[in-house]
């Protein structure tokens, strides 16, 4: 009887024990979406970025006016072509479409598209100042753990007593990161 009752105080002291270092543990969370579209250097970033696949969706647009026109114009006269040249036009029109797909491929393709390249040069310095200044604000309220709500599920609930993302906005705008 004395070794159960040992054993059960050990649990009860165990229980305790970790309830209280539960007890001590503080979660926030932010919004990264909410610190993207508010920060004026992400809004910037951003900007820089739509602006290169704007220029770059230009370019494919052109390209591919230029193979309609093309086709259009084959179309019209291979009736009256000489197989050879029918054949050569063919090949013309092919080699056309293949270096928009090219094109496409080397700045959108995934993984090895411009895109991705330009985006990480690009936002990988907002990045940094945003993951800084979470991690002032959660030390200043002495939070082991920050969240982002945004995203696949990653918090199905938050307390908006906890929610540090207009603390980490004001820590960028002003400039306060250390």
């Amino acid at each position: 009887m004395k070794k159960y009752l040992s054993i059960f105080a050990a649990v009860i002291l165990g229980c305790n024990f970790i309830f209280a270092q539960t007890a001590s543990i503080k979660i926030g969370y932010v919004d990264s979406q909410t610190i993207l579209t508010q920060f004026p250097e992400a809004i910037k970033a951003q900007g820089d970025l739509d602006a290169l696949t704007g220029k770059w969706g230009a370019h494919i647009d052109s390209l591919t006016a230029e193979l309609q026109k093309a086709y259009a114009e084959y179309q019209k006269q291979s009736k009256t072509m000489p197989e050879d040249k029918q054949l050569a036009a063919q090949q013309k029109l092919l080699q056309q479409q293949q270096a928009i797909d090219n094109y496409k491929k080397d700045k959108f393709g995934q993984p090895n598209g411009e895109i991705y390249k330009e985006n990480e040069k690009i936002f990988g310095p907002v990045k940094d100042k945003v993951y800084k200044a979470i991690k002032e604000v959660a030390a200043e309220e002495k939070m082991q753990f920050v969240f982002d709500k945004t995203g696949d599920a990653v918090l199905l609930y938050g307390d908006p007593a906890y929610d540090i993302t207009y603390k980490v906005l004001d820590k960028l705008k002003r400039g306060t990161t250390k």
